[in-house]
């Protein structure tokens, strides 16, 4: 513990006259009286009160102690830990081309991949994770960080229509969603590095291509694990129209020999994710990647610690209060 104003200490000095002042005042206003002898008082028992007597004056020392220490600011020390810890840096790419609004997945594709990439997220406390985005073009949602809070707001601010909004061009560039995670990753010292793709359908975008994006994915020394969502046959798809949302049944159209080929190039694995419980189970082998062992500097900032002593003061200074007005009480 350290003081922020620890000048305020040298009152404590002050005690000591005050201690004086109080014993030679105490000897001059004590009541006396003369008798001849002591003697009949010898075994008589002393009262319970003559220990109370200098109990307010304790009291108010204590209180004037804490009262000082309050105004000296007690703070926990700021300080530098180092700790290993283990943890690799992610990126995770994901599909939100207009196909991610299918519900073979519920409440849609991309919603069921936000909820279990969220609770993925949550338990890698020690990872660097960032977030690409990508349907026809692709950008970084959230750069490599272990504000994972941040991360999840960001991720959860992801909206389904933001193709059909044109706040991103439609389609499916899966070689510029992973080129663009590379990107994130390439200057990263880990020993570990990982993209996790997600999409649910086959390239028809970008300028570059998939296996092209996988090769530069591996001179980087960075593995690829790709999620391909989607039912087999057909997905139920609301589509807008005069009288409202309508459904339609759109077929599934998932590259996976493509898919397969970027995972098996990077040294990664494919997997296929027909249903919630399996994209969950998804993430749960994923999470089971080897982790790299991290040396972490962490630092603790001060916190103020007044407040016990400022309980202490205000104790002590009610029970004398108690004590002069009850039980110590002089009649004048």
């Amino acid at each position: 513990m350290v003081f922020a104003n620890i000048e305020y200490l040298f009152l404590l000095i002050l005690l000591i006259p005050y201690v004086v002042w109080y014993i030679f005042k105490r000897k001059k206003t004590e009541p006396t009286i003369q008798v001849s002898t002591t003697r009949m008082y010898a075994q008589a028992p002393g009262s319970w009160k003559i220990y109370l007597l200098h109990a307010p004056f304790v009291l108010r020392i204590i209180s004037i102690v804490m009262i000082i220490l309050v105004l000296a600011r007690p703070q926990t020390t700021d300080n530098w830990q180092n700790t290993e810890i283990e943890g690799i840096d992610i990126m995770l790419a994901v599909d939100v081309s207009t196909s991610m609004l299918a519900e073979d997945l519920k409440p849609n594709r991309l919603e069921a991949a936000k909820e279990v990439a969220a609770e993925f997220i949550n338990g890698r406390p020690n990872d660097n994770i960032g977030l690409t985005i990508f349907a026809g073009e692709s950008f970084t949602q959230c750069p490599l960080t272990v504000d994972h809070a941040v991360l999840l707001n960001l991720f959860q601010g992801l909206k389904g229509d933001i193709a059909q909004r044109g706040l991103i061009e439609d389609g499916t560039a899966i070689g510029m969603g992973i080129a663009n995670a590379v990107t994130r990753l390439k200057d990263s010292q880990a020993k570990s590095k990982v993209i996790i793709l997600l999409t649910d359908g086959s390239n028809n975008r970008g300028d570059i291509s998939p296996l092209t994006a996988a090769e530069i994915a591996k001179q980087f020394g960075i593995r690829v694990y790709t999620i391909g969502v989607g039912t087999n046959g057909t997905a139920p798809y609301p589509m807008q129209t005069y009288a409202g949302i309508q459904y339609v049944n759109v077929p599934v159209e998932i590259d996976e020999q493509t898919l397969t080929e970027i995972a098996g190039t990077t040294n990664g694995n494919y997997f296929r994710a027909t249903s919630n419980d399996r994209l969950k189970q998804v993430y749960q082998e994923i999470d089971k990647l080897e982790k790299t062992k991290l040396n972490v500097k962490e630092f603790s900032k001060r916190e103020e610690e007044f407040e016990i002593f400022a309980w202490i003061a205000f104790l002590c200074v009610l029970i004398e209060i108690i004590l002069r007005n009850t039980i110590l009480k002089k009649i004048p």
